[in-house]
């Protein structure tokens, strides 16, 4: 089998898909270690049979609803690649505008002459780490955090098989310098956390559980953890049906680690927005928005403790 006829078993194989070719060709670039490039110009070069064995077992695979980040294991997320199984959910575009509003309030704290010492920064519900880790690795690159006074990021999770996945992305993106200050805790919401943060983020479970049931139907395996928001502390359904069973302890719990001045921002659905925000209103935050993500849609809930004019 050729490239090209690799990308056209591909397209005819994945009907069902909504993007067969672009599916087939990620694929491709997986099992054989080509860009799309060199796979557009190297078209007539022959798989070898491990690697037609695995495209071919990939593209059964993704025929039966599968995720293309679970089967070749890695997700893009705000410039960087990340490993994912499903222990968690793949990482979407729209979270990137938590990363976008996280970093830019780490930026004013920064440069603010009201803080000094070292910051602290807790992703809650972090399943990949994708959100906590994207917040750190790019303002190191940036420049917003100095090298010398990385923050401190406790990355936590009611999942300890999301942690592992979280710590090998930890590995991934950082140097054994640049991630002593990041810590991994098992813990139901903030019972097993300690201390206060200038900044929460959380993209917890926020999907109706009716929503969930449908969205599975597809195939996807994503974690039933990670998206039915409709469940109690004690992991029992609320049978509410609007997402915000995680969020309403969420939030209490969050406001009350956050220091004078800190951010809390969380990630929720378009449906669930407006009563998110009215969650944080209700706790005592101040200047709350909700930013909208890529797609024009409500998506992310931003707040302030005690917030008074400056950092």
């Amino acid at each position: 089998m050729t490239v090209l006829q690799a990308k056209i078993y591909g397209k005819n194989k994945l009907t069902a898909s909504p993007s067969p070719q672009l599916d087939t060709e990620v694929i491709l670039q997986h099992v054989t270690g080509l860009d799309k490039t060199r796979l557009l110009f190297e078209r007539d070069t022959e798989l070898s049979p491990e690697q037609e064995k695995s495209f071919l077992e990939s593209i059964n695979l993704r025929s039966t609803g599968l995720p293309v980040a679970y089967i070749i294991s890695e997700k893009e997320f705000y410039g960087y690649n990340y490993y994912v199984t499903p222990d968690v959910l793949i990482p979407k575009p729209d979270t990137e505008i938590l990363v976008e509003k996280a970093v830019e309030i780490l930026d004013e704290k920064i440069n603010s002459k009201l803080h000094s010492g070292i910051l602290s920064i807790c992703d809650m519900c972090t399943g990949s780490g994708c959100v906590g880790l994207s917040i750190l690795k790019y303002s190191l690159e940036h420049k917003i955090i100095p090298e010398h006074n990385i923050p401190l990021l406790i990355l936590a999770d009611i999942s300890s098989a999301a942690l592992n996945i979280a710590r090998k992305n930890a590995a991934r993106l950082f140097t054994p310098e640049e991630a002593a200050n990041i810590r991994f805790i098992q813990t139901n919401l903030f019972d097993s956390v300690p201390g206060n943060f200038d900044i929460i983020v959380s993209n917890p479970p926020y999907i109706p559980a009716e929503e969930v049931k449908i969205l599975l139907t597809d195939g996807r395996n994503e974690p039933v953890l990670a998206l039915d928001g409709d469940i109690d502390l004690n992991g029992n359904p609320t049978l509410q049906n609007d997402g915000l069973g995680i969020m309403r302890n969420l939030v209490p719990q969050a406001v009350s680690r956050l220091t004078a001045g800190g951010a809390l921002l969380c990630e929720s659905g378009e449906y669930n927005a407006q009563a998110t925000e009215e969650l944080f209103r209700q706790n005592g935050l101040t200047r709350t928005k909700i930013h909208r993500d890529l797609e024009g849609q409500l998506r992310v809930t931003e707040g302030f403790k005690n917030f008074s004019g400056s950092f």
